[in-house]
């Protein structure tokens, strides 16, 4: 039996899922901060490589060719090509490049402009098999993406990053790595308005995990001072964050005074959210009452953004026949689950038909 990997190359994570005979068989996420070096992606993938054999056919997304590693986006695209077909010896590899589908590498070099970070449109294009109208929101450790679909088409306005930034479908805000001098430049505490400081002193992950909203698992990488993960050390970079000491006006370490600042940063970046959505829908191009559909590993959000806006709430992993054991990281790794769903559809349409891959037309 044939064993499709699905790979999403992102510039901070490796994003895997394996398909076989048409079910999800396994998902996984390793860390890869690939701006330190090509060797993280080729640790990241030898982890991957060994985790299920045979694979037939890996079938590729990527956002990794943006890292300063690279010159520019043909170098990355280039180079991530290399790495893989360096990990993946005897493996199909099919890389992925929105509306035009899958392409074989050497074509996939030559077509940059399609294949660079096109995961969104992978992740869209699955909602659009599952439901039939609404916009995806999949908020993820670094990015928000905001994608309609309707009549099983996706609806972007823009597919680059520039273009989709202009239009609001692409936004840097993220529940894990997001710095969070990014998401407000001021913050109320103890009824004053303080400054945010523009110094990498907390990012996102210390809010929500100070909230008791970040997810387990879903921090990988080291915190901003290289400390510990735990409440206290969260509640410091946060006091820093508006110059400010831990015990500073004798609050104790996660106190009310640093939750109600990890509520105010969590609130704004909610706004973003909410300011790109608004965006998206003023194109008219689904109905107003599509539903709000989330994704990623910063789903919890978009539950919250659905109620603020009276928009309904589906979960995207929702329509997969899948283990209730496999919904939660599958919706983390959407983009990998769906190159991996995507490209089985595209070699045996019939199959799918017969209902032999694991996922529900709506």
């Amino acid at each position: 039996m044939t064993t499709t990997l699905g790979l999403d190359v992102g510039g901070a994570h490796l994003k895997a899922a394996w398909l076989s005979g048409g079910e999800l068989i396994d998902v996984a996420q390793e860390p890869c901060p690939l701006w330190q070096g090509l060797d993280r992606l080729e640790a990241a993938l030898a982890t991957v490589a060994g985790r299920h054999r045979p694979v037939a056919v890996a079938a590729v997304t990527m956002t990794g060719e943006l890292v300063d590693l690279f010159a520019d986006r043909a170098d990355g695209v280039g180079q991530i090509l290399d790495a893989l077909a360096s990990a993946l010896p005897g493996v199909r590899l099919e890389i992925f490049a929105g509306p035009t589908g899958f392409l074989p590498p050497g074509e996939a070099r030559r077509r940059v402009a399609e294949v660079a970070s096109a995961n969104w449109h992978a992740t869209a294009a699955l909602a659009a098999l599952a439901l039939p109208e609404g916009i995806l929101v999949d908020i993820g450790s670094t990015t928000t993406d905001i994608v309609p679909f309707a009549n099983g088409r996706v609806l972007h306005a823009g597919y680059t990053d520039a273009t989709r930034m202009e239009t609001g479908e692409l936004l840097y805000t993220g529940v894990v790595r997001t710095p969070v001098m990014a998401v407000a430049s001021q913050a109320p505490v103890d009824g004053v308005w303080r400054g945010v400081m523009a110094e990498y002193f907390a990012t996102m992950a210390d809010a929500h995990r100070l909230a008791g909203t970040l997810p387990e698992g879903a921090d990988l990488h080291p915190t901003a001072d290289g400390r510990d993960k735990g409440p206290e050390a969260s509640a410091r970079r946060l006091a820093r964050m508006v110059g400010a000491d831990l015990g500073e006006g004798d609050h104790a370490a996660g106190g009310a005074v640093w939750r109600r600042l990890a509520d105010h940063f969590i609130d704004r970046q909610i706004r973003k959210v909410e300011d790109g959505l608004a965006q998206v829908v003023s194109r008219g191009v689904v109905p107003d009452e599509a539903p709000v559909v989330g994704a990623g590993v910063g789903r919890f959000l978009v539950e919250r953004v659905a109620a603020r806006t009276g928009r309904p709430y589906r979960f995207l992993m929702e329509a997969a026949t899948l283990p209730d054991c496999w919904r939660s990281i599958a919706a983390d790794c959407a983009p990998a689950v769906a190159v991996a769903l995507l490209c089985a559809l595209g070699r045996s349409p019939d199959g799918a038909r017969r209902g032999r891959v694991a996922w529900a037309s709506g």
